[in-house]
Parts: C-alpha cells; sequence; structure tokens
C-alpha cells in the first residue's frame, strides 16, 4: 500500500496517509476518461432547439391562388416546407442528448483518474480545509505557497471553502460527493481533504 505525505495549508507536512492501490495506483485506461467525460458532457446539453412543421407556422389555410388556370404549379397552403415562412421538413425538436454509462465503468473511470493524478505527482493530501473566514484571498495565498496554477479542491461539505474559492480562475471546490472524471482531468491538481480521502477510498475500494 502506498503512502503520502500530509501537509497543512501553510505547506508545512504534518503527516503521512495510506492510499489503497485498487483506488489510486490502479492501472490507468485513457479509454474510459473518453467514454465516461463524453456522457457527462452529453448529460450538460440543453436540447431546447425547435424548428416549426407546417402545422405549427402561424399562416391560412386557405390556397394562395386557384387550383388551375394560372400556369403556375398547384400550392396546398402558404405553410407548405417549399415556400418562403413555410414549416420545417424533419428539422431538429427538443430532445435529452444524456446516456449514462454502466456505473462499474463509472467508477472505473474515476479510479483511473485518481491513479493518474498520482502518477503525475499532482495528487495532494491536506490535513483539512479549515478557514478562519470566507475570504477569497487566503485561498489564493494557500494556492501560492503550494505553486498551484489550477486546483481542485475536494473536501466534505465546507461552505466556507465554496464560497472563498467561487471567484478565483482556474480553482474550483467540490464536495466529494460530486467527484468525477471530467473535473479531475481538467485541472492540473488535485487536492483532496484527509477525511475526503478516507470516505472516497471507502466508495472506491474493490
Amino acid at each position: 500500500m502506498a503512502t503520502a505525505d500530509v501537509y497543512n495549508m501553510n505547506n508545512e507536512k504534518v503527516g503521512t496517509i495510506d492510499l489503497d492501490d485498487s483506488v489510486f495506483s490502479s492501472e490507468v485506461k485513457p479509454h474510459l476518461f473518453h467514454e465516461v467525460v463524453r456522457s457527462q458532457l452529453a448529460l450538460r446539453r440543453a436540447g431546447t432547439h425547435k424548428t416549426k412543421g407546417r402545422a405549427e407556422v402561424h399562416g391560412t389555410n386557405a390556397k394562395p391562388f386557384k387550383q388551375k388556370g394560372t400556369g403556375r404549379a398547384r400550392q396546398g397552403d402558404t405553410k407548405s416546407p417549399v415556400r418562403r415562412g413555410g414549416g420545417v421538413v424533419f428539422g431538429p425538436q427538443p430532445r435529452d442528448y444524456g446516456y449514462k454509462p454502466p456505473k462499474k465503468v463509472r467508477k472505473a473511470a474515476v479510479r483511473s483518474a485518481l491513479s493518474r493524478r498520482n502518477e503525475e505527482q499532482r495528487l495532494w493530501v491536506l490535513e483539512d480545509f479549515e478557514l478562519e473566514r470566507i475570504k477569497t484571498k487566503d485561498v489564493v495565498a494557500m494556492c501560492d505557497r503550494f505553486g498551484w496554477n489550477s486546483a481542485l479542491l475536494v473536501d466534505e461539505r465546507n461552505d466556507s471553502l465554496h464560497r472563498s474559492a467561487r471567484n478565483i480562475p482556474k480553482v474550483q471546490y467540490l464536495c466529494r460527493e460530486g467527484l468525477n472524471v471530467y473535473d479531475i482531468l481538467r485541472y492540473d491538481n488535485l487536492v483532496i481533504s484527509r477525511a475526503a480521502v478516507e470516505q472516497i477510498t471507502g466508495a472506491l475500494a474493490k
């Protein structure tokens, strides 16, 4: 079982923690990243695009001109798709783009993402994220001490951290329950509290 150093918010080492190999040192499978991230982005699509068919276009049902005698092609009404301002044939309609890969695949993808960050030595464990006040510059100062330009901060529910970090570019707080592949890969550094590491291990360990 691998170990990781544990730091406080002042970048001082305060101990070590055991990291479960099945979660933080498993085989990295990039194809799972593609499958799960694609699913996450598909779930975010609004799917609200809409065009009107000929039955929905506002207009009269009367013929634009008589059937015979004009020399022109016969027309049923002004809402026909072949006329300007008419309905659209087989146009886009509201739909749900979302789909979910199997639960085992989603868990394996998270394990792979955690293992990649650990392999790259960009996984950091903090004793806690205890802030004395809700202040953005306190979180900025912490990131500067560690040299993080881009970081995902993962903790148990922590409203102070959430409110302090929400306006910092390239820094995001995430509650432990919301840990996902897309956000792990989107930020250069993954920073997890000791309590969150234990909960994540319990949820993902084989």
